[in-house]
Order: structure tokens, then C-alpha cells, then sequence
């Protein structure tokens, strides 16, 4: 049987960014499962496997914050990076003064969760051996990346959980979260597919099914 895994992961701010808010950011009421999988795969990630989030367990209760931040509004153009790659050089900046623009966001704030899942390999490598290198790199706080709460400036705080030590409950609260995103299918990579699933939080818990059972 694969082994669970369980993160406690904290921030100030986070944002899970709604598909259908288009420019302006407005974030879901609590963390994606493709988020959630992201700070897993931030710890320890290989081509042969892949996370498998089964639970999120909500800490803090759901709260929110306005504000208004500064972003670029473009990115450097292929056409230019594949010329200046072609040429050996080229002028690859991108000026953020004639870029910058001000939108606004409804983000969540003083966020906590607990993170439960999984790992599946595709390859005939054993999977213990990717399940130690999980234990051990998550115990020691190493990362590849800084993990983060949906945008990269919201830092996350992650510790592997020890199931021996005392944990504290889930919020009390129930209610139906809607239509969530699940993750994105890369079946076609030139054209990746958005999966949903209906989120229902019961006592501050989610359970999360399958991605093959969520709605594409």
C-alpha cells in the first residue's frame, strides 16, 4: 500500500485564482488539489512519478483581504528569445516602468492547512525508495523550489506533520464550495484540459476524489 503523506502547510496571504475571474484575481475559498500537489512535487518531484492529493483539512477559519498590487502586464516575446538564441545575442528585457499595471485582487489571508496524499510511480522503479526520499528531505525542510500559496510572492510555510504528535481540529464548519479546479490534463500537451470536481466541506474537511472521477 502507498504510504500517506501529511504536510501542515501556513501563510499570511494566498491566492487560488478562479478561472472565470479572467484579469482580476479572485481567489477560491481554500487551496486547489493542483496547488496542493504542487507543494509536494516543490519537495521532491521526478518524471516517474506523480502526487496524488486525497485530503484537505482546513485549520484556520476562511477569511479575506482587498488590495492592489502592481503586475507586468506582458512577457518577453518566443519570436525574441528564438532570435537572440539563433543570433547569440539580443535584447531579451523587458522594461517594467512601460509594462506595470495596477488590479485589484480578493485574496485569503492567515492560512492553514493540512495537506494529505500520496505517490504514485509509472515506472518499474520501486516506490519506497521515493517514499524515503520524500520522508527524509520533508523532515530536513528541503525543497527544490520555495513552495508557495498560488502565487509565487505568497511564501509557504511547510513541516511534515509526525502522526504521533498532537494535531490540532479541523475548523467546524460545513458547506458546498461549488465547482472547483481539480488540476489540469496533460494528455495533449499543446492543449491541456481543465478538470473540476464539486467541493463539499464537511467539518473543515474535503475529501478529494480521483482525477479520473472529476468533470473535464
Amino acid at each position: 500500500m502507498p504510504q500517506a503523506f501529511c504536510l501542515h502547510v501556513a501563510g499570511d496571504f494566498a491566492c487560488f485564482t478562479r478561472p472565470e475571474m479572467k484579469v482580476e484575481r479572485v481567489s477560491y475559498d481554500l487551496i486547489t488539489p493542483s496547488a496542493a500537489r504542487s507543494i509536494f512535487e516543490a519537495i521532491l518531484w521526478k518524471p516517474a512519478m506523480r502526487w496524488r492529493v486525497q485530503r484537505i483539512e482546513v485549520l484556520k477559519p476562511i477569511r479575506w483581504i482587498n488590495l492592489r498590487r502592481n503586475e507586468v502586464g506582458a512577457v518577453i516575446s518566443t519570436t525574441n528569445v528564438q532570435q537572440a538564441m539563433n543570433a547569440g545575442q539580443g535584447d531579451l528585457a523587458l522594461y517594467v516602468e512601460d509594462e506595470r499595471q495596477q488590479r485589484a485582487g480578493l485574496f485569503l489571508r492567515d492560512v492553514a492547512y493540512r495537506l494529505h496524499a500520496t505517490l504514485e510511480v509509472r515506472s518499474d522503479e520501486p516506490r519506497q525508495k521515493y517514499e524515503e526520499m520524500f520522508q527524509r528531505r520533508s523532515s530536513k525542510g528541503q525543497c527544490v523550489n520555495q513552495p508557495y500559496l498560488g502565487c509565487r510572492e505568497f511564501a509557504a510555510d511547510v513541516r511534515l506533520v509526525d502522526a504521533a504528535s498532537a494535531q490540532p481540529e479541523p475548523i467546524d464548519e460545513t458547506r458546498d464550495l461549488g465547482w472547483m479546479l481539480y488540476d489540469l490534463d496533460f494528455t495533449h500537451a499543446t492543449s491541456p484540459q481543465p478538470h473540476f470536481f464539486r467541493a463539499q466541506m464537511q467539518g473543515g474537511v474535503v475529501e478529494v476524489p480521483a482525477f479520473e472521477e472529476a468533470a473535464a
